[in-house]
């Protein structure tokens, strides 16, 4: 293979997006944006790149190793951003340090995550998010959960799930059970497997109530309504797993004000591959993709380290997995209507760009091409159906004969006049 022909691929881990693609893309974008804009959600966005430290792993972000690192001209470490998430913190930090109400930020755009090893994945990856600051209340809670579920059935999905649980909550129990910090990676370890067995094994070396042992025992499967919430709160005793219970139980209620305690199962087992999260955490899934649609869930410390005292919500739709839900349950996305195809001899250009900018005022969208004399009618017409045109304005000799296709997907092009 030449150079040149190596250079038509793209690197492992990106893709390129064209044509019907990338026109429904940027339509479930445009809905989705639509539905946070009705929140109040207000448009911000971010640098493609920053300084290393602003993901580094003490701020409970991601691992150095999974990052893509350049220099800049100061010898300063750049970084590709592999959370979206701490950006804003930043900005809220130092755009935002005296406002104490409600802060509402939206925001689209890529991370980048260096993928070890051949995993299958991107290593880019497009998020439609939304942030809620400076609320610290159990009704933001259920508010980004229920903005999350708007978004979800505007994009078409008919069935869909919110697993909720709480990080607070194993914390509290792994801290009751007096677990070091080796045993706590092991343990997580084991229920993000849903290795039970190897949680039985674990626990036998372990001098625990029954109560709690068990909880830990059952905890990797430990899903479901209220009625989890209840055998677990029957087997703790420390202050923080308590409260993660009473949290999750007032979100649950509010969710039922709104009307969607159909759409949540708790999971009281939920890790997720972020450090920083301190409260609620949830994701979305549905059948056709074996990954979380959505992620989410609070952040109370994440702002204080750029310098401001903020607690925060927030949650981000991974674009790419929605898209692949959406083919897959073969939900109709509904694209802008079909271009219409404006084609003339050269004598009757101003004719032709005359009946264009008509076209184009009315909202139509409108291609102008020169008919080559040599060229048949045919290959217009095929050249419109690869192109989704609908319609071919052909004007000749002060002449307009309009063509129209019956569909775009099966084209049979007929002279209309």
């Amino acid at each position: 293979m030449s150079y040149e022909q190596n250079l038509l691929f793209t690197p492992e881990g990106v893709r390129d997006i064209y044509g019907i693609e990338c026109e429904k893309r940027h339509k479930i974008k445009a809905d989705i944006h639509e539905i946070m804009k009705s929140y109040g959600f207000k448009d911000i966005q971010t640098p493609t790149f920053e300084f290393f430290d602003i993901f580094n792993r003490e701020r409970g972000t991601v691992a150095s190793i999974d990052m893509f690192k350049f220099f800049d001209q100061y010898n300063n470490t750049l970084v590709l951003r592999p959370d979206i998430t701490p950006s804003i913190a930043r900005c809220v930090a130092k755009y935002y340090e005296q406002e104490t109400m409600p802060i509402r930020l939206s925001y689209s755009g890529s991370k980048f995550i260096h993928r070890r090893g051949y995993q299958g994945k991107l290593s880019e990856i497009f998020q439609i998010g939304a942030e809620l600051m400076n609320d610290g209340s159990s009704d933001a809670d259920a508010e980004m959960i229920a903005l999350t579920v708007e978004c979800l059935a505007k994009a078409g999905l008919k069935e869909f799930k919110i697993d909720v649980g709480h990080a607070g909550l194993i914390r509290g129990i792994l801290e009751e059970a007096h677990f070091n910090k080796e045993e706590i990676t092991e343990y997580k370890k084991y229920v993000a497997n849903k290795n039970i067995f190897a949680v039985e094994e674990m626990m036998e070396t372990k001098n625990i109530s029954a109560d709690l042992k068990e909880l830990l025992i059952r905890l990797p499967d430990l899903f479901g309504g209220k009625e989890v919430l209840e055998f677990a709160r029957k087997c703790v005793s420390g202050q923080e797993a308590i409260e993660a219970l009473d949290r999750l139980d007032t979100v649950y209620d509010i969710l039922v004000s709104y009307g969607l305690e159909q759409n949540i199962t708790y999971d009281l087992s939920m890790l997720n591959h972020y450090d920083y999260y301190t409260g609620i955490i949830f994701k979305a899934y549905t059948y056709g993709t074996g990954e979380a649609l959505v992620t989410g869930g609070r952040y109370d410390n994440l702002i204080e380290q750029f310098g401001k005292k903020a607690s925060a919500v927030g949650l981000a739709i991974v674009l790419d997995q929605l898209m692949n839900a959406l083919a897959s349950q073969e939900v109709e996305i509904e694209t802008e209507p079909s271009d219409i195809l404006v084609l003339y001899r050269s004598a009757n250009r101003k004719e032709a760009i005359q009946v264009a900018n008509e076209n184009r005022a009315n909202g139509s969208c409108v291609l102008t091409m020169r008919k080559n004399a040599d060229t048949p009618m045919k290959v217009y017409e095929e050249y419109a159906s690869r192109n989704r045109i609908s319609k071919i304005i052909y004007i000749e000799a002060g002449k307009q004969t309009v063509y129209e296709c019956a569909s775009t997907d099966s084209p049979e092009w007929r002279e209309s006049k």
